[in-house]
């Protein structure tokens, strides 16, 4: 049997279906999987909520922690971790944050980084 053979037993309503199927497919991908724009950048030092800043203009923001201070920088839609005093520096090392829900975590300092959109976004650890 032959790779001819199946596409004479498909018929022209198939075709519709497949098309229909594959279009609601890309589109419900596009969808769910497209992130919100970043509005805010919040800051929490040791639990506690120290700043909730607009994404829409470059600013230097520095928050104390035990071991020292943290720098942050924001720029228009996006934030990152600029300086750390932790060993290891992960939350450096992640870079800018551009989408809605992305977190970094200077867990030495006790310092986190959040950029949140309009909706909020969950992950499977908040599920």
């Amino acid at each position: 049997m032959s790779g001819a053979f199946w596409l004479r037993l498909i018929r022209p309503g198939d075709w519709l279906s497949l098309a229909l199927g594959l279009i609601s497919v890309l589109a419900l991908g596009l969808h769910f999987w497209s992130a919100d724009k970043p509005q805010k950048a919040q800051i929490r030092a040791g639990g506690r909520l120290v700043a909730e800043l607009p994404l829409d203009a470059p600013r230097v923001f520095t928050v104390s922690g035990p071991l020292g201070l943290t720098r942050i920088e924001i720029q228009p839609g996006r934030a990152r971790v600029a300086r750390d005093p932790g060993p290891r520096q992960y939350c450096v090392r992640q870079g800018w944050l551009a989408y809605s829900g992305a977190v970094a975590i200077c867990a030495p300092n006790q310092v986190t980084l959040s950029v949140l959109g309009r909706s909020r976004q969950y992950d499977s650890l908040g599920y």
